[in-house]
């Protein structure tokens, strides 16, 4: 197969290059089906005329059909697109690719998804539906887990595009809110997640960066929140995103005095209230009643999920600083701008 692959690279690289445009309508009507023409188009970036050939040669293959709806993946289509998702990453080399993060980052799996999510959507969801697939493989086995996850976009994903049926499973937010919008916090997102899974959930009703004075006077004297925590401290499996820090300092409504620090100490990443600088470096914590880098060491597994050449800086300096993450699933072009600032 690899052979066939080098050939057709050097050969008919056009191929290729069709190839995975084919894929990418594929994979988009997929997930937005059904869907007309003209959304498509948009959606893709290609002028209809571009997408009226590659459509009609799909259909004609028995892999696209046509509705007054809009167009939608046919169950011989839905087949081939899943073989065809691991054609392409090795048509892209992107084995070779996930193997540099691995080394240099220190990460035992890393799983990289064709795209870009910061200029498709869909490559987010193709993210999410990844984890979702390792996150049932590790829990699926009867077992009692306590699984922590983080907010943000793509674990939101993640919770959209899991299936299962594990009942000794507690799924639980790893931080307090962020005061940001509900369907993308931790409490939400957990919540999701375990009616998806038909697992119990817990929530945690602390706002996110609270004094630490308050904190502690939380925590002393609500017995509730304090058995939360404990379970939440308990977790053996923890799913994070990992965020700019310019970005979540505004959406947690940092002080402009912190943020001048974040700014002054070259913050570019964030994850579970922890601001490093690219070479891992902690700038800045915030107050959290949940689980801290201090935590990870003791979590039997970690993923980091997250996407987009823009948070390229940002997962090189939570990677950086974690000192251990077990699986890690992104994107091709964050992947790609890893490994550039890795090699510099």
């Amino acid at each position: 197969m690899d052979n066939i692959i080098n050939l057709q690279r050097k050969i008919v690289p056009e191929l290729s290059e069709l190839l995975v445009e084919r894929y990418k309508i594929l994979r988009q009507v997929s997930h937005d089906a059904p869907i007309g023409r003209r959304a498509l188009s948009s959606e893709l970036g290609l002028s209809e005329r571009v997408l009226r050939s590659q459509v009609d040669f799909l259909k004609n293959a028995g892999l696209l059909h046509f509705s007054s709806l809009g167009m939608s993946v046919t169950e011989e289509g839905a087949d081939l697109l899943k073989d065809l998702s691991d054609y392409v990453r090795k048509l892209q080399d992107l084995s070779s690719l996930e193997k540099i993060l691995m080394d240099k980052l220190h990460i035992g799996r890393v799983v990289i998804i064709p795209g870009d999510c910061d200029e498709e959507e869909v490559v987010k969801q193709e993210i999410g539906r990844a984890a979702a697939k390792i996150l049932l493989a590790l829990i699926d086995d009867d077992k009692r887990h306590i699984v922590a996850v983080s907010g943000g976009t793509t674990l939101a994903a993640l919770a959209e595009n899991v299936r299962g049926n594990v009942p000794n499973t507690v799924v639980v937010p790893a931080r307090g809110g962020l005061g940001d919008k509900v369907e993308y916090q931790a409490n939400t997102i957990a919540t999701a997640l375990a009616g998806k899974l038909k697992a119990k959930y817990r929530q945690l009703y602390i706002p996110d960066s609270v004094s630490g004075e308050v904190l502690a006077s939380i925590l002393r004297e609500d017995a509730g929140v304090k058995s939360v925590v404990e379970v939440i401290k308990n977790a053996d499996i923890f799913v994070h995103g990992m965020g700019q820090a310019n970005v979540m300092a505004q959406r947690r409504g940092l002080k402009k005095e912190i943020a001048d620090k974040l700014t002054a100490g070259g913050a570019v990443g964030e994850a579970i209230g922890q601001y490093c600088d690219i070479k891992g470096n902690v700038v800045h914590v915030t107050n959290n009643a949940g689980l801290v880098m201090q935590d990870l060491a003791r979590i039997n597994t970690i993923m980091g999920i997250a996407g987009g050449k823009s948070k390229a800086k940002a997962m090189v300096a939570i990677l950086r600083a974690s000192k251990r993450e077990d699986i890690v699933v992104t994107d091709e072009a964050a992947a790609r701008a890893m490994a550039e600032i890795l090699m510099h």
